[in-house]
């Protein structure tokens, strides 16, 4: 009897010191979906995925990027929402303190608590983290295509555009600086000046096409109240485990600030030992499946005219590839024919555009694409899922898709190589290769969306079809 209870007790133990140990290992900093920090998630690659070897001979001709911005402050909606749970917050305390209740538990950090952010007028400006992520993706762009960048600049040779947002912009400039550092006479970095061009919020279908979509934001504001409810669930049962922990009356309204705070800590701040401390891993777990949830269903896989409306940025981009062949067939002059466009946007452009690659699918979910079938929503913890917002769309988040040039007794002319966050990556449309014969690339991945024009599927009067909620 003594040995099987001293048994059952080293069970216990050895599952307590294991749930301890994943505790530790646990880094929130890995959880926060599309608000995570680009150095924080670019190493997090598909471990089982081996990159293709680039044959002998076979040089890049082209890049095209498409790149989000760098990491940002919240915006100015955001801003007062943190006031406002800074104001709720008193308001439980102090409702705690008159029933007498004990508040042992509650992190010292709570009392009294303002926003970081209180007091400011503007938001969602880049900020200087999001600067240097991608001045350092510039540079090491520049290390790693050096035949590519070693012309004297040109805005015609390097094709430099952003959206009109701010932070778009800016994360060009940042780009820039480190692309051609050194390249100039500029200061003490021998900096260089280099355009950056746009287009008008109201016509950039090509970088803004969610904005000009009529019918894509019809469809996302008919899917808004289904997608909060399928969320509700997970925030209901989050925030009666936080009113059980703290005995304070928390609201489904301050478990969402309080998970937006916490994901603004740990990405902008580094702190992770404040609001994302109030939760358990399971729990950001949980709360980082809804926000990639809500990524797919309204931005990625959950509908196709969620990407199917960036078919022009697609169009671009092997327009771009098709004039880099012409100019190496017709033997150009060195300066004279454009060798990368650099593009910087939003996650509402990098998310659809890695749906239009077939990125994060197996083969059979890739057909299922083609065929027009819809796909499952992403599994919910502890199942595994490909779909993760730090890794699809993180702060700087960035799709290449490199040109190569390979010698006539290759099997193929041209190649196209595509880079998510700087790592090869797999697409299914190409046999699950990340270096595919440009005319398979053309044939299977883009041709099939070639047929949906971009006026057909967002001009409302050519698309009156009921918009159906998602399943619940």
């Amino acid at each position: 009897m003594k040995r099987a209870m001293a048994a059952v007790l080293l069970v216990l133990l050895s599952q307590l010191v294991h749930s301890n140990a994943e505790e530790e290992a646990f880094d929130v900093r890995h959880h926060l979906s599309t608000v995570s920090r680009y150095g924080v998630v670019k190493g997090i690659a598909e471990s089982s995925f081996v990159p293709s070897k680039i044959p002998n001979g076979c040089t890049p001709i082209h890049l095209n990027l498409v790149a989000r911005h760098g990491t940002r402050s919240p915006t100015k909606k955001r801003i007062k929402e943190l006031d406002n749970l800074a104001t709720h917050l008193e308001v439980l305390l102090r409702e705690a303190e008159e029933q007498n209740l004990s508040l042992e538990k509650l992190p010292g950090w709570l009392k009294g608590w303002k926003s970081p952010w209180k007091g400011k007028l503007k938001g969602g400006e880049l900020i200087i983290q999001g600067e240097d992520e991608l001045y350092d993706i510039g540079i090491r762009t520049r290390a790693r295509f050096p035949n590519l960048f070693n012309d004297d600049y040109h805005p015609d040779v390097y094709a430099i555009k952003a959206t009109q947002v701010p932070r778009a912009s800016a994360s060009a400039v940042a780009f820039g600086l480190g692309l051609f550092s050194g390249k100039g006479s500029l200061g003490p970095g021998r900096h260089r000046a280099f355009a950056v061009i746009s287009e008008s919020r109201a016509s950039d279908t090509k970088l803004r096409f969610h904005d000009c979509c009529q019918n894509y934001k019809a469809f996302k504001k008919s899917q808004e109240p289904a997608v909060d409810k399928l969320k509700e669930p997970v925030y209901d049962e989050i925030t009666s485990a936080l009113r059980r922990r703290y005995r304070l009356n928390f609201t489904r309204q301050d478990t969402t600030s309080l998970w937006f705070l916490c994901k603004q800590e740990a990405s902008l701040l580094n702190i992770v030992d404040q609001a994302c401390a109030l939760l358990s891993p399971s729990e950001v777990s949980l709360l980082e499946w809804t926000d990639d949830l809500e990524a797919f269903i309204l931005k990625g896989y959950g509908k196709s005219i969620n990407y199917r409306m960036g078919v022009p940025l697609l169009e671009d981009v092997v327009q771009s590839m098709e004039q880099a062949i012409k100019a190496e067939e017709e033997k150009h002059a060195p300066g004279s024919y454009e060798k990368a466009r650099l593009r910087f946007a939003h996650a509402e452009t990098v998310i659809p555009f890695s749906c239009l690659l077939g990125l994060f699918l197996d083969g059979s979910e890739f057909e299922k694409i083609q065929r027009e079938q819809a796909l499952p929503h992403p599994p919910k913890p502890p199942q595994k899922r490909n779909w993760r917002g730090h890794t699809v769309a993180p702060f700087g988040g960035n799709n290449m898709l490199v040109l190569y040039s390979c010698p006539a007794n290759t099997s193929n002319k041209h190649f196209v190589q595509v880079l998510h966050n700087e790592h090869p990556i797999p697409m299914p449309g190409c046999d699950g290769t990340d270096f595919c014969p440009l005319d398979v690339f053309k044939e299977r991945i883009v041709a099939p969306h070639l047929k949906h024009d971009y006026n057909s599927v967002c001009d409302v009067k050519l698309e009156q079809q009921e918009q159906k909620p998602v399943a619940i």
